[in-house]
């Protein structure tokens, strides 16, 4: 490293936590499709925030980059260094930073280290008879400083809300090494800008988290989940408020369709439905007597091909669960996968244009769509896609997303893979301040560089 070296960082966190070798850097470097794979210099592993300052001002000094990863489990390659990158490069991993505090049942939160994972955390809630409103199917590996950087969604968002809504404090350290702790229990605190706010959603671009204050709530009651064939994604909607207005509360509503359900079920899953229809809808419910009321309203909408079991129904849930896993085996290529926002109005007409789009490209293509239908977020999964055609079918199916006034990040973030479509979906008065918020942050442009921005 030029003026630099890695025993100035072994310095602050011990040699044990600086890895040089390349072999052992690799699973550091490579993004969890392994599509992606970087250049780093060494991968620093610190434990508290004292040492990600401290490293912070030492790389600072040297003109070293770097870039801020957690679970490593996101899809957009901003938690992993460019090949092209110039000049030194490390990668800070928050994994050994798991601590999760004992939880204030008074206040009804919990403080935790950026490494935690969202396991940890709805562990600690669980025992201490609170609930954590953030569930997704990384939850062993996501961690709390990564969900809050990409503000990530989950299968819960339709009842609490994305990770923002769960952050009521930050403890975050800049580019200069300064730390800024904002630490309230308090719902109602209008002192000045949301500092958590904004970190939330920043990608590692303006900070490196190092804890968080998530808000905790009461635990569920019981619940029911039901499994429902839907011959139009339209039919979601009426089913969800239908469910609303029979008095029992919505946790989740997943989407997903005939091609995803046939794979898992191949894969060893067991099917709900007798029948293949279109669609198939999960909506978890919680009421008094959730079971039977979530029956009683399903008859009453004129369904007929459904099947509903008593929480937690995890046979039901596998059906949704295993769709990542079950996709990225069934591809012969890695699976393009967008991740995108849908108005209601527009998720039939949207997926029958992917359908088009995908039979018409002249190459492999088996599109696979799920997801939080509820929020109108979608996963799109193309498989089989030669390597050479990736990137212009992503791009395709995203102005696609953009010509129905929809999201080209509804839930992971803009990384490094969706640079190109900050300008097309913001305007220029928005683009400029949040690059001026970066300058300010982050002057030298030390921390996730090449992420967020063209």
């Amino acid at each position: 490293m030029s003026g630099f070296a890695p025993d100035e960082l072994a310095a602050v966190v011990g040699a044990a936590h600086v890895l040089t070798d390349p072999d052992v850097t690799e699973r550091y470097r490579t993004d969890w499709t392994g599509r992606r794979t970087g250049r780093a210099d060494a991968v620093v592993r610190p434990r508290t925030t004292d040492e990600v300052s401290a490293l912070l001002r030492c790389c600072g000094r040297a003109g070293v980059a770097v870039v801020v990863q957690g679970g490593n489990t996101g899809l957009v390659g901003g938690s992993v260094p460019a090949v092209e990158a110039d000049g030194p490069v490390v990668i800070l991993s928050t994994e050994r930073m798991t601590e999760v505090g004992a939880v204030d049942t008074v206040e009804m939160c919990v403080g935790v280290q950026a490494g935690a994972t969202v396991a940890d955390v709805q562990r600690a809630a669980a025992a201490a008879g609170c609930h954590f409103g953030i569930d997704l199917a990384s939850r062993d590996s996501a961690t709390a400083g990564g969900i809050v950087a990409t503000n990530a969604g989950g299968v819960h968002v339709v009842r609490h809300g994305s990770t923002r809504a769960q952050v009521l404090g930050i403890e975050a350290v800049l580019a200069d090494g300064r730390v800024v702790r904002r630490w309230s229990p308090l719902r109602k605190d209008n002192v000045g800008y949301d500092l958590p706010g904004l970190l939330a959603g920043s990608e590692g671009t303006l900070a490196v988290i190092t804890g968080v204050l998530f808000a905790l709530g009461e635990p569920r009651g019981a619940t029911a989940v039901a499994i429902i064939g839907c011959d139009t994604a339209d039919r979601v909607f009426e089913l969800v408020a239908a469910v609303r207005r029979g008095g029992l509360t919505v946790e989740a509503a997943e989407l997903m369709t005939a091609a995803g359900i046939d794979l898992v079920v191949a894969a060893g899953a067991r099917p709900a439905l007798r029948s293949g229809p279109r669609f198939q809808v999960l909506i978890e419910a919680s009421g008094a007597d959730p079971a039977d009321e979530l029956a009683t309203v399903l008859a009453a909408a004129g369904v007929d091909d459904a099947v509903v079991e008593a929480g937690p129904a995890r046979d039901l849930w596998a059906l949704r669960e295993r769709h990542t896993e079950t996709i990225a085996a069934s591809s012969a290529t890695v699976p393009v996968k967008l991740d995108v926002g849908i108005p209601h109005r527009d998720v039939d007409g949207f997926l029958a244009e992917l359908e088009q789009l995908s039979a018409d490209v002249g190459h492999p293509c088996r599109p696979v769509v799920f997801g939080h239908v509820a929020d109108g977020n979608l996963h799109v999964n193309l498989l089989d896609v030669p390597d050479g055609e990736q990137a212009a079918l992503a791009h395709r199916v995203l102005e696609l997303v953009v010509a129905r006034g929809g999201s080209v990040s509804a839930e992971h973030g803009i990384g490094r893979d969706k640079r190109e479509w900050l300008p097309v979906v913001r305007d220029g008065a928005d683009v400029d301040v949040m690059r001026a918020i970066k300058r300010a942050w982050d002057p030298a442009g030390q921390l996730n560089p090449g992420v967020l921005f063209p």
